[in-house]
């Protein structure tokens, strides 16, 4: 087994499901090297800004620590330079789903060739309780003391629309399901999107109500199908909701750096002029 693990000591919550997705992660990069999908220095890690964040510290491969809200661009980079790498890039929903938005429909339209998983539990943990995009309403958190003023969003039908090729949700105590969904994002060419449910055990655990509404998808669907599916759960704390985790979608078509190869743009857009001696100027 390839050996995965840091020297640096964890300062996470005792408890904390971060523990899990590291694990997971871990699996996952593990197999798909036994498997000879990749060697191990193919493999890179970046992360933004909040307790997801210290996943870089933990495993052992390449990385780049992102700011706050700029992880899809930084990987975007990355890839540009390099399509050849695995890059896995780890967000938190109060890092991607705020300020990292604009990048995050961007990525979805572009379709860079990277995985994005979101450790998604719905507070601004790091900083001891603030409510993100997907609190729910009412949620009296440390910034809406008499409770959370705005309906949540829903980033997976959000991913959807704006056009991610692969998209997926997962829980993150599901280790089986969570590690085979992370292998598929990864393998997947282009940009592979994972929402990953994981409430946060100090300042909004939603354990409970996340398993008793959970069920598995038996997807990917068509989109139609896949949006049907996505607005099931509206990432509201409702009490007939229903959370599908699993595959929404998984379709391919030209990556980013497909389309930034002059050969690879005339061919899926043959009605484009390309100046070749422009191109020749300005590419890498």
């Amino acid at each position: 087994m390839i050996n995965l693990n840091t020297s640096e000591q964890n300062t996470w919550c005792p408890g904390c499901h971060n523990f899990v997705i590291l694990s997971c992660a871990k699996k996952a990069v593990s197999e798909l090297i036994n498997e000879g999908h990749a060697k191990h220095e193919d493999f890179v890690t970046v992360t933004g800004i909040g307790c997801h964040a210290k996943l870089y510290d933990y495993i052992n491969t390449s990385g780049f620590y992102g700011l706050h809200g700029r992880a899809i661009p930084t990987a975007n980079g990355i890839t540009l330079g390099n399509p050849k790498l695995k890059v896995m890039t780890f967000a938190g929903d109060g890092d991607v789903y705020a300020e990292g938005i604009s990048h995050f429909i961007n990525a979805a339209r572009v379709n860079p060739n990277y995985a994005l998983f979101v450790n998604n539990n719905k507070i601004f943990a790091l900083t001891t309780g603030q409510v993100t995009p997907t609190s729910e309403k009412g949620f009296p958190g440390r910034s809406t003391p008499k409770g959370n003023p705005f309906t949540p969003m829903n980033p997976v039908s959000l991913a959807l629309e704006a056009g991610a090729s692969f998209v997926a949700r997962e829980y993150s105590l599901d280790v089986k399901n969570l590690t085979e969904t992370m292998k598929a994002a990864i393998k997947h060419k282009g940009f592979a999107y994972v929402d990953i449910i994981q409430p946060c055990i100090t300042f909004h655990n939603f354990t409970e109500y996340v398993k008793d509404k959970m069920y598995r998808l038996n997807g990917p669907f068509e989109y139609k199908k896949a949006m049907e599916k996505a607005k099931e759960w509206d990432y509201s704390d409702s009490a007939d909701a229903k959370i599908p985790v699993g595959i929404f979608y998984e379709e391919e078509r030209p990556t980013l750096s497909d389309l930034f190869d002059n050969k690879n743009w005339s061919e899926a857009y043959p009605e484009r002029k390309i100046n070749s001696a422009l191109w020749e100027r300005f590419k890498v």
